[in-house]
């Protein structure tokens, strides 16, 4: 009854770890979540309106998206980025991860995936039939392929199609890419095609955020969307920015976009625009200024002789490894967190690493955003004492991690 393609996967982990901690709540256990990752913060109340005020809005829109949102879009990437798009480079979808695997779909060659790679880069390469090439990452490069490892993977088969994922700040890792230059020329040599999945860029702690689409853009799709810097995850609404000289594969996403899911919720589709054309600076800032402490009090407090972590750089994750030999793998090392400590991580295994490395994805956002940021708002300096007070539960959690990794 059913395809053998589908039979070995399972749910997603990030959406399955939020269900097990739900159920374990509902049973009166203290749960930290540090496995979900989603923003902590509301949506700004100017685009909240946009949306109430568009609730009539009932019809079909066009496939690749509302022109008005494509137009602001096109203009906002192209200051970003200082290169020039239109509107016909923007294709509006459902969430960055649907456009990912009509994306994977499509694509006729080989899947690049870094370890550690976002959960849903491998499943979907599986379903769209494409062969995946991981490479094993190092903390030293912060958790990112070389490019002399990427040339390695081409040269062993050099007339296949390869399609990169690049996703900088990392989820898991929460680093950012800093070989972007060198990996832009591997991608000139071999007509690599890169996804740069920038859901996180707008929430990258230091300024001046820089893009691998800057350094070869006719080889970059640019994958980001509402998610995270706007905290919409449940409004499902990401895009694509295709160049011209990738228009068959944009052409052929509209083509499995109009009979799959024929155009995303129109309401939100005008909401957009003004998250797009309205100036949510102050937003943004505020919510890197809270994020960068609370990850920083993180990894301050939770590197050890026992626990290896890179300093976070952008988003809201930290990738803990932990130097225990009592587990065989980092799935059973996470169960037994989960039930003596109500602490949840996600394994490292689920990321693309091998299943005995004792590495865990850390999500730093378990409190009340809304509240956080009403008491921090202008770029306030935020300290421990602060972080106490708003944000207790990532501080009784940490403890709590940092005594098991030392008994354990």
């Amino acid at each position: 009854m059913l395809k053998n393609i589908v039979k070995d996967l399972k749910p997603s982990s990030t959406l399955r770890i939020n269900e097990v901690s739900r159920d374990l709540e509902s049973k009166g256990k203290k749960i930290f979540k540090f496995g979900f990752g989603q923003s902590p913060f509301e949506v700004p109340h100017d685009i909240v309106n946009e949306l109430k005020n568009n609730a009539f809005q009932n019809k079909y829109l066009p496939m690749q998206g509302l022109k008005n949102l494509r137009d602001v879009v096109a203009k906002y990437t192209s200051i970003k980025k200082n290169y020039n798009y239109s509107s016909e480079n923007v294709i509006i979808g459902p969430g960055s991860k649907e456009l990912m695997f009509l994306l994977q779909i499509i694509f006729e060659g080989d899947i690049i995936l870094p370890a550690p790679s976002w959960v849903s880069y491998a499943p979907q390469a599986i379903l769209g039939r494409n062969k995946i090439k991981f490479i094993q990452t190092t903390k030293e490069n912060n958790w990112f392929p070389t490019a002399d490892e990427i040339e390695q993977v081409i040269l062993k088969e050099k007339n296949r199609n390869y399609l990169l994922f690049l996703n900088s700040p990392n989820n898991p890792s929460g680093q950012i890419c800093e070989k972007l230059e060198e990996i832009s020329q591997i991608a000139k040599k071999y007509n690599l095609i890169i996804l740069s999945d920038e859901i996180y860029s707008e929430l990258s702690f230091e300024d001046g955020f820089k893009s691998i689409s800057s350094y070869c853009p006719e080889k970059t799709i640019i994958s980001t969307g509402l998610s995270k810097w706007c905290g919409a995850g449940g409004w499902r609404l990401g895009y694509f920015i295709i160049p011209d000289t990738l228009k068959n594969l944009k052409n052929s996403i509209n083509v499995l976009a109009s009979e799959t899911f024929s155009s995303v919720s129109a309401p939100i589709q005008y909401a957009a625009i003004a998250a797009y054309s309205n100036d949510h600076t102050e937003y943004i800032n505020d919510s890197k200024n809270i994020l960068k402490a609370v990850g920083n009090y993180v990894y301050e407090n939770l590197k050890s002789n026992k626990v290896t972590i890179n300093k976070p750089q952008g988003g809201f994750y930290l990738m803990p490894e932990f130097s225990n030999k009592s587990f065989s793998t980092s799935v059973e090392m996470c169960d037994n967190l989960l039930q003596e400590t109500g602490v949840a991580l996600l394994p490292g295994s689920d990321f693309g690493f091998d299943k005995s490395r004792m590495l865990a994805r850390l999500s730093f956002t378990d409190f009340n955003g809304q509240n956080f940021m009403k008491n921090t708002q202008g770029g306030k300096k935020i300290d421990n004492d602060l972080i106490s007070k708003l944000a207790p539960k990532i501080v009784e959690g940490v403890d709590k991690l940092k005594k098991w990794s030392e008994t354990i």
